[in-house]
Formats: structure tokens, sequence, C-alpha cells
């Protein structure tokens, strides 16, 4: 039997290559996704006695041979009408419409023509079917070579199922490459639900035979099984993944195999992971892996791999997990996701957005599950450790940044985050949002009845500055993640009468500013003459000069750097748009200088011009250096200037 593709076009087959070319290497993940479907229907059939025949072996092959690649499969087979039905009639509605509506659209556009069998024409110019039905039919061979022209009869095959053979074309040779098509099996295939076999993989074992003989270490010999090489059937997929199996049937260690099965090249483990496994609304299963996230945010966007049914589809996931979650790892797995998908679906589908909310969920669920559960900690007697602290304590420094982008990017999970979110002191402590501040806010609300939050980013840099607020009796939060401006500004948002400031934004007296006021040793005309003799010996620029009433036994002069100011210049450095202003002004501090310190007084007394700079360039380079901002040539000369008073 000869005849026409049922097609309203001239030639569907290059305009196939036109628009799928850039994505021709899925027509083997859609040609073995055919083979497997086949497959489990023969399954199915037989589990509900509708086939009574043996099923025998159901591994799918992929070969190589000359120049041909070839699919087969034990599967439903076909009979000559079912083939006239689904291979020769193509429902298309022409070229032109096809050109017009989907011209700026170029990923995965083939299934949903239902078109992926003829993603074979895109690697091949000649493409066979040799196919037998479970049913009581005639075996058949079909055939076409890229036009709408093809050839159908009988065939003497005698067992039930497909081989789909590709003769590959000259431009496409790559795909009779064995290395090019175990790459594309692993990418597409390795968890599908059917075994796959491509070729051969050798296997060492010892021989039950043949020995050697080695030394005995003594001196002696002794026989050792020789280790013998042998060629075995290389199956190239797990058709049971650990996504699939009840949770209760997986152990810690079931897990990290399972992810460095999906990471073989990252050798941590992960922190945790959460097993999903839903059928209502919607069908989901998977597994997310917290793995430690670093100090920088860098959302790897190919860490999270989404299949349908165990084929996999692609492995950007925007749409389908929210932004945040971008930072885990793992995989998700979803029959009302289709095989092809594109971005504009994923955004649009609701089915999609549903399963976003659902993992957001999951994800709070279990972080805020972690904040309520004590780690598993004994003494040396074995008895329970009181006051061990809660897994996500255990695991906060690793996953913090993990929390505070989402807090900042997803408003559901922020609200759900603001009860077991964590803030640690410069002791180590970790406290819940509001145990923190019935902590602190005896001591550190300020005359306005603002609860002020002291932190630091450096504990070095920032040590003079936190060892004077603690001479005060005020905590101190060690705040060094890379979204703390960000974070802080939300959290002065969302909790009522709030304010965070760094230790080093003013002196200790006015980081909690209070009605009570230290009395100044100086006179205004006093303070009038000794401002400019400080000024004419610092870079103006860079330092503003303040004049501050301090206790007399603090520092002579102390560098502050305005909280607003600096906060702001370092968001506009995380996130850019609309804060460009800030982030493109020079860094300023505040030069305080103590007008109740014996040195300020000397320095307005001192007669001798010489002695009066040297004295002011000495405690300035002194404040600056406790704040590391004294370099180069300006270090060097402190430091032969500190000699030189010294001898």
């Amino acid at each position: 039997m000869q005849g026409n593709l049922n097609v309203q076009t001239e030639n569907i087959f290059p305009v196939i290559k036109k628009f799928l070319y850039s994505d021709h290497e899925i027509f083997l993940r859609e040609l073995i996704s055919n083979a497997i479907d086949a497959t489990q229907k023969i399954k199915a059939l037989a589990s509900r006695g509708e086939f009574k025949g043996e099923l025998g072996d159901l591994t799918v092959e992929v070969k190589i041979e000359k120049k041909k690649l070839i699919i087969s499969d034990r599967g439903i087979g076909m009979t000559q009408d079912e083939i006239d039905k689904y291979i020769n009639q193509i429902a298309f509605s022409g070229a032109n419409d096809f050109l017009d509506k989907y011209k700026d659209v170029q990923e995965n556009l083939i299934g949903h023509f239902g078109l992926g069998f003829y993603s074979a024409f895109m690697v091949a110019d000649k493409v066979e079917i040799v196919t037998k039905s479970y049913k009581d039919a005639p075996a058949v061979h079909w055939s076409c070579d890229g036009s709408p022209e093809f050839e159908m009869k009988e065939d003497k095959r005698k067992e039930r199922g497909t081989d789909i053979i590709l003769h590959i074309a000259d431009d496409c040779k790559e795909f009779l490459e064995e290395r090019r098509i175990l790459e594309l099996l692993k990418k597409y295939c390795r968890f599908m639900p059917v075994a796959i076999r491509f070729g051969e993989e050798s296997k060492w074992e010892d021989s039950e035979t043949e020995f050697d003989e080695v030394d005995d270490g003594n001196g002696g010999k002794t026989k050792r099984p020789k280790r013998i090489e042998k060629k075995v059937p290389r199956i190239i997929n797990d058709t049971d993944p650990a996504w699939r199996k009840k949770p209760s049937d997986l152990t810690d260690e079931d897990y990290k195999k399972f992810y460095h099965e999906l990471y073989p090249m990252n050798f941590e483990d992960p922190l945790f992971q959460i097993h999903l496994n839903v059928d209502y609304p919607f069908n989901l299963t998977g597994i997310l892996y917290f793995p430690k996230v670093r100090k920088t945010i860098d959302p790897n966007r190919n860490k999270i791999q989404l299949y349908c049914n165990q084929v996999f589809v692609t492995d950007s996931v925007e749409g389908v997990v929210p932004e945040y979650l971008m930072l885990l790892h793992g995989v998700l797995d979803s029959p009302d996701i289709p095989l092809n998908v594109s971005r504009s679906y994923l955004q649009s589908d609701s089915n999609v957005k549903k399963i976003a909310q659902h993992i957001s969920k999951k994800v709070a669920d279990k972080l805020e599950e972690m904040s309520k559960q004590k780690v598993e900690l004994k003494d040396a007697d074995g008895n329970d450790v009181a006051d061990a602290p809660t897994q996500l304590e255990e695991k906060w420094d690793d996953i913090k940044i993990f929390v505070e982008y989402g807090m900042l990017t997803e408003e559901k999970f922020c609200e759900r985050a603001m009860n077991f979110t964590l803030l640690k002191n410069t002791e180590g402590k970790y406290f819940k949002l509001d145990d923190y501040r019935d902590k602190i806010k005896a001591l550190q609300t300020d005359k306005d009845k603002n609860v002020i939050y002291l932190y630091a980013t450096d504990a070095d840099e920032q040590h003079a500055y936190i060892a004077k607020v603690k001479e005060k009796g005020y905590d101190v939060l060690m705040m060094d993640s890379v979204l703390n401006s960000h974070f802080i500004n939300l959290l002065e948002q969302k909790i009522e009468k709030t304010r965070f400031v760094r230790v080093d934004a003013d002196t200790v007296e006015k980081l909690i500013a209070h009605d009570d006021a230290i009395p100044e040793k100086l006179s205004q005309e006093e303070k009038d003459k000794l401002k400019p003799i400080i000024e004419n010996e610092v870079d103006k620029a860079r330092f503003t000069v303040l004049l501050e009433s301090m206790e007399s036994d603090d520092q002579p002069m102390v560098i502050t750097q305005n909280e607003f100011m600096r906060r702001y210049k370092e968001m506009s450095q995380t996130s850019g748009g609309g804060m460009g202003f800030y982030g493109e002004m020079p860094d300023s501090y505040n030069l305080v200088v103590n007008i109740n310190h014996p040195l300020i007084a000397q320095i307005l007394n001192e007669n001798d011009a010489d002695m009066q700079k040297k004295l002011v360039h000495q405690l300035t380079d002194l404040a600056l250096l406790s704040n590391g901002l004294l370099k180069g040539e300006a270090l060097t000369q402190f430091i032969k200037r500190s000699v030189d008073i010294i001898k």
C-alpha cells in the first residue's frame, strides 16, 4: 500500500526541522517515551486479564547499526488500521497558520500537536516502523523518506512490539555516536519506569576458577581470585527512583545516596530534605534537598529537575517553583505538567501555580517543624541534654540566606517565616523574633519607645564598638548575610516600633537615645575654636567632624558611619534598580570628637602649632586604625610617628 500523509501543507518536515532544530535532540526522548508507553499499556492489559499471553522481557532497547538508530520495544504494537490512524492522519492546520501562530516560540512544540513520532524526521532522512500488535493481526512495515508519501505493507515479524528505525541524515551523524546517544539517554531517560538497554558495559568480578599468586606479606605466597572483565547489558535507568518510594521506606543514607546520584560532582551532603507526595487536587511527587547556601545569592537555575511520569522535561523550572526555592536541589515529578512545556505555559497554567504554592507551604512546614524539635544529644551518662539546640538552630547558619531570600521575595512564605526565623547574637545564642524582642526591650528602648536592635556585621573589625555597647549591658546581634540591609528593612516594616542600628553607626550614647545627656566640659566658644583645628587635618570630602559630649574615659575620637546612608548604599549594590543614586555615592564617615576627653582639651590648649598638628594626626589615625581605614602611606607615617613619640 502506498499513500500520502493527510496534511494540509505541501511538506510538513521542513517546517518541523526549521522550528524545532534548536531542540532536535528531544527526538530520542519522544521515541523512547512512546516505547515506554506501549510497554506500560501491555502490562496494564495483562494485569486486567485482557492480554493472556507471555509478557516476556519488556526491556526497551536502543541500538546503533551502521547508519541506523533503532528503538525497539515489546509493547502493544500496532495494527495497519492503527498506523493509519495514529501515524498517517496528522492533524495540522497548515504551514502558514503554524508559522504565524508560533513564529516566536522555539521550545518543545512537537508534543502540542501530537507529533512525538515525527520528531524523528529532525535527524533522519528516512524512518521505518516494523510493528506487530498484541491483537491477532499481521505485522506491518511502514516507511517514509521525509516527503508526504509513505509505503505500508505486511511484514514477517513474529514477535509482539515495535521497532522504530531511523536512517540518520548526513548532517546529524552525531546521533550515530555511542557517546552522544548515551549522553542523551542519561539526560532524558535515567529514571523512566521501564528498563532501557543500550549496548554493553564492563563489569569486573572475582573468578571462581582462576587465581593469581601474590605475596602474603610474610615472605610467602598466597592465591587470590583473578579479576575478570565481563561484558553485561548496559541498563541506563533506575526504574524505581527514590522519589517514587514511601518516605517511611527510606533512610537518611538512602536520601543522601540519591542526592549524589543526581549530582555526582557535588561532594557535600545536603543538610536535609523534603519528600513531596500529593495526589489531590493535583499529582506531585519529588524530593527537594537543602544544600549549604553560601555567603552569596546565586540561584543555580539548573539544580531542580522536572519530570513528567519519570520522563525528564526540563531543569529550567522558573514558574514551577518560587524564585527563592531555586536555591534548592532535587526532583519534581507531576503528570499534571505536560511533557512538552513552554515557559508561557508554565506561567499561566493554574495547576502549575497550585504546585508552586504547595511546594512553598511544604518548605515552610518543614522549617517550622525543625524550629520545634530538639537535636538528640546525650551527656556522658547517656541522658538527654536539656538545653540541646533545635534542629533549625543547628542548621541556621547554613540556610539563613535561603530563609531571608524567601521572606524578601515571597509574601506568604514571609508570613510563615516570621514564626520561625532566628536571630543570632555575638555570643552564638539563637532567638526567635518575639523572644529576642522580649529579651532586649527593657534596656534597649529609646526615648521614642522604639526597640533598638544593635547588630554587627564583622565581629573582629567591629570589636571595639561591640565591647563598648556590651559595657552598657546591651546585646548585639551578628548579622553577616549579603542580604542584611534588605532583610533589616523588611523586619523594620514587619515589627512595629523597631529600629536596627549597627554598632558603629553612632557613639554608644546615641545608638539608643535617652533623655539624659552627659554634661559638656567645653564652652561653645571653645568648641568653635576646636572644630577648625581638627577639620584642617582631615579629608573633608570623606569625613564630617562632629563634636560630641561623651564619657571622659571613652575614646578621644571615634569613627562612625550613618546607618541610613550606609544601609541604602549596600542595598543599591545588591538590588540595583531605583537605588542607583545611593550606590554611586562615595563612602562617607563621621569623625566624632569626644570633647570631654583630656587629650582633646590638651589639643585645644596646645600653643605649639606643630605639636598641636601631631596630636590631631595621632588621635585621628588611631580612630581610623581601629576602624580598618588607615592604609598605605598614611599607615606608614603613623607607625613612624608612633615610634618617634615612644623615643
